[in-house]
């Protein structure tokens, strides 16, 4: 095994404090079976070293065809009005 140090935020290590306390494990042991479910979820979508990334695509996006004018009034559609001040 190797030893190693790792820093996480407080909030997160009280959780996984008290994850592995309630199950009776050591934080070492809690660590290493959180990177064991991070390879088995992930495993193989790993891009290329190197590869740009890009975000995905949406063919079914509904927006597809509005100008910005037409985007900016639907979006702001349903928005109250506000009040006028005197």
């Amino acid at each position: 095994m190797t030893k190693t140090q790792i820093q996480v935020p407080e909030e997160l290590f009280r959780e996984i404090r008290s994850f592995a306390k309630a199950r009776e494990w050591s934080l070492a042991e809690t660590f290493r079976r959180g990177a064991e479910l991070l390879l088995e979820v992930y495993a193989g979508q790993a891009p290329p070293v190197g590869s740009v990334w890009n975000p995905p695509v949406s063919a079914t996006v509904g927006w597809k065809g509005l100008s910005a004018e037409q985007l900016r009034e639907t979006a702001f559609h349903d928005v109250e009005p506000k009040l006028s001040t005197p």
